[in-house]
């Protein structure tokens, strides 16, 4: 496969070319030249787009499909064709399957069954077994056999014991442990931040208290044991107090925020929309605010689009009884270019992979091509029938998105939206 991507200003803050204008050239899978008026082969195909800006390819943090158990919710195939169409190169991929990932075999499928795609699929193995809180699953097993860190997806952990051990274990093979940050029993049966809203609406509230004391309770285990801790999609003021505090300590923690929590809040449940049931619940303008800071001081390491495809059965029912989640994968983009300035956005969009050991892509001669290809500022609205996603609970239907992605470059293949 010969590429050249034509007069493409390049985003990538650690290259020589960034904000440049160039033409790249690249040759079964490595880019071979980068430069201004580039001679192509006769063979090669030509890549000209409106307003074309590349960068490396896109990461996020947490995504969850339905394959194995799921299907009708989302397969691996079509999400991860989601993925490519939405500018992602590489996804890691939650627990939350059926079975739920407790030992190798369970690691090897989504690796196997996807090899050779367009976009690598890393597996989060679960940290308990089946999720239950009750015995560590088979940690060391699963890395070997390729999980990059483990999770028990929106599940918190209420035997703070089994945390302990867990954070010690790990240390013996350099793993990271995953910590949902939400205290069981004072969260119980809510289902909306407890606040005047909630209030309101009769609806069951998730105190923020069940959110920072469970990340005091995690980070003082970690300051105890050592290791490595990952708190996914925090949500509230107060978690950024804690978590600033503890990188100040020198504690090896990470955390990522949610697209949804950065950009809406409760507010937007006032039509009792399901789509906007989402866990952690929506909060305040004060948390959200506190979140974007949060990010641009990286605080907050990654913003995740905690993509979560649900089917009409899980989603169309009283707000009580709904599933948590929403997809997001395919407004990643159009909506984080509105709350930061486009090179914030595309470092967002390509930071800290290597805290899940997944090496940095480079954009230079002789690289592998990893790539994503976009226009900043075209602006549409998204509508129910764009959506990629087999199911088709978005909370971001309506929403203004800044920006369209073209398409992504990888594993020496790639794919461009019509």
């Amino acid at each position: 496969m010969k590429l050249l991507i034509c007069a493409a200003t390049i985003i990538d803050s650690t290259s020589p070319f960034h904000q440049q204008q160039a033409d790249v050239f690249i040759d079964n899978g490595y880019i071979v030249k980068i430069g201004s008026n580039l001679q192509p082969p006769d063979d090669a195909i030509q890549i000209k787009l409106d307003n074309l800006h590349l960068s490396l390819g896109w990461f996020d943090s947490s995504v969850s499909f339905g394959e194995p158990g799921f299907e009708e919710r989302e397969t691996l195939e079509n999400g991860l064709r989601t993925a490519a169409k939405s500018g992602f190169t590489r996804i890691l991929l939650n627990s939350n399957t059926q079975p739920i990932p407790n030992q190798a075999s369970a690691i090897q499928y989504p690796i196997t069954t996807t090899a050779n795609n367009l976009v690598d699929i890393h597996p989060l193995g679960a940290l308990t077994m089946d999720a239950k809180g009750e015995a560590l699953a088979e940690l060391y097993d699963m890395q070997q056999a390729g999980a990059v860190a483990f999770y028990d997806y929106q599940h918190g952990l209420e035997n703070a014991n089994l945390l302990k051990i867990a954070l010690q274990y790990a240390q013996g093979f350099d793993g990271l442990i995953c910590a949902f940050p939400l205290q069981p029993s004072l969260a119980h049966k809510g289902v909306a931040n407890e606040e005047l809203v909630a209030t309101q609406l009769g609806l069951k509230g998730i105190p923020s208290l069940a959110e920072s004391i469970q990340i005091q309770r995690d980070l003082s285990l970690l300051e105890y044991t050592g290791g490595k801790l990952h708190i996914p999609t925090i949500s509230t003021k107060e978690s950024v107090t804690l978590i600033a505090e503890a990188k100040q300590k020198q504690l090896d923690v990470s955390c990522s925020v949610a697209l949804s929590n950065l950009w809406f809040t409760d507010t937007a449940l006032e039509k009792f929309d399901t789509n906007f049931k989402v866990l952690p619940p929506l909060r305040t303008e004060r948390d959200r605010k506190a979140l974007i800071e949060g990010v641009k001081n990286g605080t907050i390491d990654f913003v995740c689009s905690d993509h979560r495809p649900l089917d009409i059965e899980d989603k169309k029912m009283e707000f009580d009884l709904a599933a948590f989640g929403t997809t997001a994968l395919q407004s990643m983009f159009g909506i984080l270019t509105q709350v930061f300035d486009l090179e914030t956005t595309i470092d967002i969009l390509t930071r800290n992979t290597e805290r899940f050991g997944l090496a940095k892509p480079k954009i230079e001669i002789g690289q592998a091509a990893n790539l994503s290809l976009f226009n900043p500022n075209e602006e549409t609205v998204l509508t129910a029938d764009q959506l990629l996603a087999s199911s088709k609970n978005s909370a971001f239907v309506g929403q203004n998105l800044k920006g369209k992605v073209y398409g992504v470059i990888h594993n020496k293949q790639y794919i461009l939206n019509q």
